[in-house]
């Protein structure tokens, strides 16, 4: 966009007569805005450009067809224009355009993008929106680093929950798998930094304003700072590739952890979920969950393992945990 502007601007400046000039500035100054503002839209709504623009387009072409289709009932109607015309219409085109957005935002992969749109639109209107950390409704927090595997398990588990709602994804790496999958679920992703995060307000606020009552670690490689866990006591809650109280601690993820398990040569690993304290892998198990070593096992084949247990286990204990607590 910008270097389209760049271009209408020398076009305009070669032209012959001052009058060129203030046209090219004009036309830059509303490009810009047309610019800002997309932007800002983009990372209000946590998508990238081509989401953006088929969201967009999603909203335009919604929009004509509820037009067209409250007209055609007015037609149907026989109701002649005037006040009982515009009032119709307007009623017409209010409940029509909800189900045409939905509608076309099918085709163009947007689906999920206007659910959560529309939803928080009715949670507005109805006085029934996001609602802050100890209220009835569970809104979730995933933090993760990686290609967020477990996160899209724990996403497809509670998707049409009436009580679960999966409002952010928290991530510290700017090219991880985890965004993607955000992204395409029309899930918020808060991008954090590492100063901020363990310096700084640790970003509470942001999720504070998110209503966040619980915060689910999937794969996330940075220590939760002191204060976010006071901020939120028995309310994180982490997943470990092996059996607690062994191969935890610092540095302790990923092969790394497969590789220490056979190397000791134990007949057996797992996964542990447990709550997360001021130490590494550390807090109080929840649950835990075992698995056969073969003899000729390697650390892959161990992963594939650890990963279907994970799959398996940890979305229904996160379940399980949130019923618990009422």
């Amino acid at each position: 966009m910008r270097v389209a502007i760049y271009r209408l601007s020398c076009i305009c400046k070669r032209g012959s007569g001052a009058y060129f000039f203030p046209v090219a500035a004009m036309i830059n100054r509303f490009l810009s805005h047309i610019c800002a503002m997309l932007q800002k839209l983009r990372q209000r709504w946590k998508v990238n450009g081509v989401n953006l623009a088929l969201i967009l387009v999603t909203f335009a072409t919604g929009g004509s067809l509820c037009g067209y289709l409250g007209r055609k009932l007015l037609l149907l109607m026989n109701v002649e224009k005037g006040v009982l015309w515009v009032l119709l219409y307007i009623i017409f085109i209010t409940l029509l355009w909800p189900l045409c957005v939905i509608l076309i935002s099918i085709p163009l992969g947007q689906f999920n993008f206007f659910r959560r749109y529309l939803t928080k639109m009715w949670g507005k209107m109805s006085g029934k929106g996001p609602k802050k950390p100890g209220s009835a409704e569970n809104s979730i927090a995933i933090f993760a680093s990686g290609a967020g595997s477990n996160a899209q398990q724990l996403i497809r588990y509670f998707k049409d929950s009436a009580s679960v709602h999966i409002s952010l994804v928290v991530c510290n790496k700017p090219g991880a798998g985890v965004l993607e999958i955000a992204s395409k679920e029309g899930i918020p992703v808060l991008l954090i930094e590492k100063e901020r995060f363990f310096s700084g307000d640790h970003y509470l606020p942001a999720l504070q304003e998110a209503g966040i009552s619980m915060i689910i670690l999937a794969g996330f490689l940075w220590k939760v700072p002191v204060e976010l866990i006071k901020a939120y006591p028995q309310q994180i809650v982490n997943i470990h590739p092996a059996l607690l109280p062994l191969y935890g601690g610092k540095g302790m993820y990923g092969q790394r952890v497969h590789e220490a398990v056979l190397a000791a040569g134990d007949a057996e690993s797992g996964i542990s979920i447990h709550y997360v304290d001021e130490l590494y892998d550390h807090g109080a198990v929840i649950f835990q969950a075992r698995c056969a070593i073969e003899q000729n096992e390697t650390a892959a084949s161990l992963a594939a393992k650890i990963h279907r247990l994970e799959h398996e286990h940890f979305p229904k204990v996160v379940d399980d945990l949130l019923k618990a607590k009422g």
